[in-house]
């Protein structure tokens, strides 16, 4: 639990298209390639991370608990709630009122909602309402993208402010 901060924004609040210009050449992570002076075009992220805009809603991540899956501590997620949650997706589930991040994981004849940190215990997902399982968890959505911030705290140079960015981190 607490793995949650309550910013959660529809993705309908966006105003307007913002065209981004698309390098043609992908960037080598290893050794590095001649720099093109070439721009393939423009991408509007919105409509690259969003095929579905009523049913897509930003959150932040407040924990550790998905480390091992490189979503941390003040990404943002782009949660799509019409896609149909299969084993091996992260999901956002409701647990004990509160929203929760964890991939979905296939044990025997039963979904579990698992975390990547190593202490997090298991928790069952919640299929039939009927079923009795006072501890399981709720499916509210499936995480299409996580946006991770490479510049931290607040400033014009990362162009978002990350909780608990600043002083020890």
């Amino acid at each position: 639990q607490g793995d949650w901060s309550s910013d959660v924004c529809s993705s309908d609040l966006l105003a307007s298209a913002v065209p981004v210009p698309l390098v043609a050449e992908a960037a080598a992570s290893g050794f590095p390639s001649p720099a093109d002076d070439y721009v393939e075009g423009r991408i509007d992220l919105n409509s690259a991370l969003i095929p579905r805009p009523l049913a897509t809603f930003f959150m932040r991540v407040r924990g550790e608990a998905m480390r091992g899956d490189g979503i941390v501590d003040g990404d943002l997620l782009v949660i799509d709630r019409s896609v149909e949650a299969r084993p091996g997706m992260v999901v956002v589930v409701v647990h004990e009122g509160a929203f929760l991040l964890r991939r979905l994981q296939q044990r025997g004849d039963r979904l579990w909602l698992v975390a990547s940190d190593g202490v997090s215990a298991p928790i069952p997902l919640l299929i039939d309402p009927q079923e009795a399982c006072p501890a399981a968890a709720e499916l509210w959505g499936v995480v299409r993208h996580a946006v991770h911030h490479l510049l931290v705290g607040p400033g014009p140079r990362s162009g978002v402010s990350r909780p608990g960015a600043g002083a020890g981190r």
